[in-house]
């Protein structure tokens, strides 16, 4: 039998913890629901505000592939992508948000880890001026929780594995290459490539509300023609990128030294995104080539087409 004291002291700590509520439970996205899954994409993708740009960092390596002879290690990859994601509303389909920014990567010597930008091809023995991918702007079409046909939105490849969430996205690309002429649809030399992004999150960070924004983890792979500034020619084969990395809580500052240093030296642009209000068209790898190396003709330094940086 209890003593009178025990239940004394069992009731007078009852009654002091009577009053106290218990914690609120943290309110959770439902990704089912086409409003939280727009929610959802848009934390997995941002930063806090459109005013505090997020920053992705990725790091990898870069391989040639020709037909009959052995896959070649090329490059390390270093890149980085630095966005903003601004709120837009429709009358019709909602409040949503559209995706602004740009990316860099820079190719590094595979045995020392420094900047290359000067390169010996070992396909073609030609020394070639490299083109560090550099592309201002790339943006997204807003993101609504009713598409344009008037379906509801949903996260089609979202899988909840535990105590992660998965998201994996590929990009099959096959659309008119700016290099080539006005006949691509009788002759090829389309652009043809595939970019596979999978995203990986916590899923307690990703689906509670209370929190500003989530940190996932990405796996990007790309498998593409060969890069212009290679000057390959009609030779056979491909680049396979692959990489992986995540969103920065840092910012920009996080990124590696190599990446930072390069920025501020010769494309001081990115260490900032695009302005909320950018329009402008996309930049690829190609389109981006074209107009540096139409650039160098108009000056006369055809030789050096491929080289150059983006300080505006």
């Amino acid at each position: 039998m209890k003593s009178i004291k025990a239940v004394l002291v069992a009731a007078t700590m009852l009654a002091g913890t009577a009053g106290l509520a218990a914690p609120a439970a943290a309110q959770m996205l439902d990704p089912s629901d086409p409003e939280d899954a727009v929610e959802i994409a848009k934390r997995m993708q941002c930063g806090v505000s459109a005013d505090e740009p997020a920053v992705f960092h990725w790091s990898g390596n870069i391989y040639g592939r020709a037909p009959g002879i052995r896959d070649k290690l090329l490059f390390k990859g270093e890149g980085m992508n630095i966005r903003r994601c601004v709120e837009v509303e429709d009358p019709e389909r909602g409040k949503g948000w559209r995706l602004i920014s740009r990316e860099l990567m820079l190719m590094l010597d595979p045995r020392t880890g420094e900047v290359v930008n000067r390169w010996e091809n070992p396909y073609t023995g030609e020394t070639v001026d490299v083109m560090h991918i550099h592309n201002d702007p790339v943006n997204q079409p807003p993101s609504f929780p009713v598409r344009p046909d008037g379906s509801p939105f949903a996260l089609s490849s979202l899988r909840i594995e535990g105590d992660y969430v998965f998201m994996p996205f590929e990009a099959p690309l096959f659309y008119p290459n700016p290099l080539a002429g006005e006949y691509q649809e009788y002759v090829g030399n389309r652009y043809h490539a595939m970019e596979i992004f999978d995203f990986a999150a916590d899923r307690d960070e990703l689906f509670d509300a209370s929190l500003p924004t989530a940190y996932p983890l990405i796996s990007w792979v790309r498998i593409s023609p060969w890069a212009p500034w290679m000057k390959m020619g009609g030779r056979p084969g491909q680049m396979v990128f692959n990489a992986m990395g995540r969103k920065l809580p840092g910012g920009f500052e996080e990124l590696p030294d190599v990446l930072k240093s390069e920025i501020r030296a010769n494309f001081p642009i990115y260490e900032d995104a695009p302005p909320k209000d950018d329009m402008r068209p996309n930049e690829t790898t190609w389109t981006k080539f074209k107009l540096l190396t139409d650039r160098a003709r108009a000056e006369g330094k055809a030789d050096k087409a491929a080289g150059g940086h983006e300080g505006h």
